[in-house]
């Protein structure tokens, strides 16, 4: 009795193959419905972060011009030291200047040709102009 028993464990241990193909496929299904509602709200997302940075870096410029009294000619001087000019805040205004959420630096005009200053990004496609993901993300209102 004891043969027989180690034989049908032998024969049960493990997984059949349909039983794997199966979870993989339920798996799949399951990554497919993440990447569909998560891309989306990605590519969103990455604008709102261009926008909200744009913003910050804006704040950084008008502190830069209230100890000034001149805005700066490169966003580099926000960041303090010997190059942010002798009114200026030796530690800086921002800690850091970030790239967009595409890995490229902000775009910065003074003056500009929008505003006192222009700051902005060329999205996702790195280039001027585009719609949804590529469109540009600026300091000013965009013309309709």
């Amino acid at each position: 009795m004891k043969q027989s028993d180690a034989k049908k464990r032998k024969k049960q241990a493990g997984f059949t193959l349909v039983e794997v193909m199966v979870t993989l496929v339920i798996i799949g299904l399951m990554a497919t419905i993440v990447v569909v509602t998560v891309l989306p709200m990605m590519r969103k997302a990455n604008s709102q972060k261009a926008a909200i940075d744009i913003a910050n870096i804006g704040q950084a410029i008008e502190y830069y011009y209230l100890d000034t009294n001149h805005y700066p000619e490169k966003l580099e001087q926000l960041l303090g030291g010997s190059e942010a000019g002798e009114k200026a805040r030796p530690d800086g205004y921002i800690k850091a200047l970030p790239n967009d959420p595409w890995g490229n630096p902000y775009h910065y005009l003074y003056p500009g040709e929008h505003g006192v200053y222009d700051l902005w990004s060329y999205g996702a496609d790195g280039e001027e102009g585009g719609e949804g993901d590529n469109a540009d993300i600026t300091s000013w209102k965009p013309e309709e």
